[in-house]
């Protein structure tokens, strides 16, 4: 189902809500009548807005909102609420009646409308939900609501990559441009819509070549809101500032060595936080944004100036791939920094196919199975007939049969015996890799849990494959985990367990995946589940059971939670799981 839409006006993307169940369940839970409210605080486009929007959809509520050019105004931000002249004693009796008080920005409030807000709070007959920066002062009314311990303090963290992912696939985006969206914008949601639209409006999205999704390749859209995060960099006055800052970003993604660098002009950009200098030595700018946004905003002979050579990236791209060689052959395939293959991509400059292969393979075991197909097909982009790339592609798009093919012409990429073996182990036969596996390995232990139909061992062998970052193995290993135990209440945590890691790993479709089924929910959840599997919105579910929209909302997140997951686009799998049983 497509749930990315563009205003025809303002090409602005409405955006699914995505992530923050564990946040979500946070703030309905300060609504209960045993609760006074909270106050959710965070820098300034995380979606603390939305948060609360959702957090009261369908509750009645009364909502007010601080704005900068209102702050000298007694009670501006309640003006609609008030007669024109009013004492703070008056307001208090007025807004007795207000049950729930939804405050947004409220680090914009004037002094008037926050001593408002804190003696709504002391009174304890209004819940409050109330939203802050705290990048910025807040009046000192505003900041006594969790300091003065009235109210709960929930500091909302960036969005994590996860679900940035799932939100930018639902705008149509394939998997290295919403990688790309979120290094650049850090969390911040304000500016994700903004790029995203701004690239939507000049026609920078390109169809990928065998799918429905889209990639931006090429330089960053000088938008007002990347004009206005740049400010601080445009703003730097002292000699050598700018040149500095200049030659830091024409020289990404590698840094530069401080010894060729004005150590007066470091010092000073260090202070404000704009370089970071790593122990060797090494200087890079500190938000990924700069660089970006400085070398869209360079002008055309000053950037010929300062643009490195062509082959100035083949030395660090190899390191980046022995790297990654040696860790897939160590079985850890833990996050590592890659930031030259990322940035050619990102230019849209061409991959090599013997990087791109290790790269997708190296996602592929990590469970990221989109992320593996986009990175083979940038290497068969410029090699089509690679057979590393295609055996990637194939196996990162469940057609490991066809895969098999390629597999001999493959090695070095994804057909070593070891993961030949382990394959059996996945498919639930562990008698063709008994012994043949490597002694001690976590897929050794795996084959010998799964040989003994030891549940508990499972489970174990299932932590050790996730703590290297086999997040797709060790879902597959807690699924098998759930029909080797004879007690329910441990076959019920290996399904959370294996539903959650799985929620993780972008869609993949296994054998051992197929066995988990939704027997665990009330046959209303499996009621609503399974209509919003099939694409319903909560508020059309809600019109066809005769329920209110909270209430379905109320048993989506009761599924969620039994499920392990908060991941809508993974009810259709499960749901299809449950129909089709083990394959």
């Amino acid at each position: 189902m497509r749930t990315f839409r563009q205003h025809t006006k303002t090409l602005q993307p409405s955006w699914p809500f995505t992530g923050r169940q564990d946040e979500l369940a946070l703030v309905r839970e300060a609504l209960s009548t045993t609760r006074d409210g909270i106050v959710v605080t965070g820098p300034a486009g995380h979606g603390k807005t939305r948060l609360l929007t959702e957090a009261v959809r369908g509750a009645d509520h009364t909502r007010v909102t601080g704005t900068p050019e209102a702050r000298g105004l007694p009670f501006a931000a309640f003006a609609h609420l008030l007669p024109d002249t009013v004492s703070l004693h008056d307001a208090v009796r007025l807004l007795r009646s207000v049950r729930l008080l939804v405050v947004d920005d409220a680090h914009l409030l004037d002094e008037a409308s926050a001593a408002l807000v804190h003696q709504l709070a002391a009174h304890g007959r209004t819940r409050l939900l109330v939203a802050a920066v705290d990048e910025v002062p807040a009046p000192g009314a505003v900041a006594r609501l969790w300091t003065g311990e009235l109210l709960p303090r929930l500091a909302l963290a960036p969005l994590p990559r996860e679900d940035t992912a799932r939100l930018l696939a639902a705008a149509g985006l394939e998997p290295l441009t919403a990688g790309r969206l979120h290094r650049v914008c850090r969390g911040d949601l304000r500016l994700l819509r903004d790029l995203v639209g701004a690239l939507a409006a000049d026609g920078r999205l390109t169809p990928v070549e065998g799918t429905d999704a889209r990639a931006w390749r090429g330089p960053l859209p000088v938008t007002p809101a990347v004009r206005e995060r740049l400010a601080p960099l445009l703003a730097r006055s002292a000699p050598g500032e700018r040149a500095t800052l200049e030659r830091l970003a024409f020289a990404e993604p590698l840094p530069l060595p401080m010894a060729g660098l004005d150590l007066g002009v470091l010092e000073l950009l260090e202070a404000d936080g704009l370089i970071e200098v790593d122990d060797r030595g090494a200087v890079t700018l500190a938000h990924p944004l700069h660089g970006p946004a400085l070398r869209a905003t360079t002008g055309h002979l000053r950037a010929r100036g300062l643009a490195p050579a062509a082959d100035a990236y083949g030395a660090a791209l190899d390191a980046e791939r022995r790297t990654l060689v040696e860790r897939i052959e160590r079985l850890d395939v833990r996050p590592v920094p890659t930031p030259v293959g990322e940035w050619l991509v990102a230019e849209g400059m061409p991959l090599p196919p013997g990087y791109a292969a290790v790269r997708a393979r190296y996602a592929r075991l990590r469970g990221e199975v989109r992320d593996a197909a986009a990175w083979a097909r940038e290497g068969l982009r410029r090699s089509p007939d690679d057979p590393g790339c295609r055996f990637e592609l194939r196996c990162a798009e469940g057609r490991s049969d066809e895969a098999v093919g390629t597999r001999g012409r493959a090695a070095g990429t994804g057909g070593d015996e070891v993961h030949v073996l382990y394959e059996a182990v996945r498919l639930g036969v562990p008698e063709p890799a008994a012994g043949r596996l490597p002694a001690g390995s976590v897929l050794a232990r795996h084959a010998e849990a799964l040989a003994h139909g030891d549940g508990t061992a499972l489970d174990l062998a299932a932590e050790a494959l996730q703590e290297r970052g086999l997040l797709l193995f060790a879902a597959e290993a807690h699924a098998q985990a759930v029909r080797a135990h004879r007690d329910p209440r441990a076959a019920r945590r290996s399904r959370t367990r294996a539903l959650a890691l799985a929620g993780r790993c972008q869609g993949a479709r296994t054998p051992a995946l197929a066995g988990l089924t939704l027997d665990e929910l009330t046959s209303r959840q499996r009621q609503i589940v399974t209509l919003a599997a099939a694409g319903l919105s909560n508020r059309e579910i809600a019109e066809r059971l005769t329920l209110s929209v909270r209430t379905v909302g109320n048993h989506l997140y009761g599924a969620y939670t039994r499920l392990g997951t908060g991941d809508r686009e993974a009810l259709p799998r499960l749901v299809e799981q449950r129909v089709a049983g083990p394959a």
